[in-house]
């Protein structure tokens, strides 16, 4: 069973993708054991193929997606126990679960690219990569944020998709 995550699903003015549709469509494309979690591009599935190349399945539902409501989005995906170490590594204390995060980097960022994202302010906002992960807390939440994260995210050249710790841990126990 893998946890799939849609960037940029059902926020702001685009990308509008109905959870329904979503698991028909992966349903169609051989998967099993389907489930979404909240409107947000959070899918659960036992993917067709094979379970050593998960990115195979990835970029199928990227083009699935496109063909089908005509819009391109980054698809990232990670095991049950990638998940839960990404949430045991989480470097910063969490004073509130909605202000703490996981960005799931679709590959690991170089140092290069790390070094440049290291030349924005960030205020008291905090982030850091630890693998694949991009973990974040925000002082004041990520509705107002001190740093300039989509700055940050193009620094570091991979795509990604956050996801809140109450998030994560949810998709955690939906998947044990």
């Amino acid at each position: 069973m893998r946890i799939v995550l849609l960037r940029a699903i059902n926020v702001g003015g685009g990308g509008k993708l109905p959870m329904a549709e979503l698991r028909e469509l992966v349903t169609g494309m051989g998967a099993t054991d389907v489930a979404t979690y909240i409107a947000s591009g959070n899918l659960i599935c036992t993917p067709p193929g094979d379970p050593s190349n998960p990115e195979e399945f990835d970029r199928a539902l990227e083009q699935a997606i496109e063909k089908r409501f005509g819009f391109f989005r980054d698809v990232i995906s990670r095991s049950h126990d990638e998940v839960v170490a990404a949430l045991t590594a989480h470097p910063y204390e969490v004073t509130d679960p909605r202000f703490s995060y996981v960005t799931f980097l679709a590959a690991e960022p170089t140092a290069e690219a790390i070094e440049k994202a290291r030349t924005f302010a960030t205020g008291d906002d905090k982030w850091t990569i630890i693998g694949q992960d991009m973990h974040i807390r925000y002082a004041n939440g990520a509705g107002a944020p001190q740093m300039k994260d989509a700055s940050i995210g193009r620094a570091l050249g991979v795509p990604g998709t956050a996801r809140n710790l109450n998030t994560v841990r949810k998709l955690i126990d939906l998947t044990t």
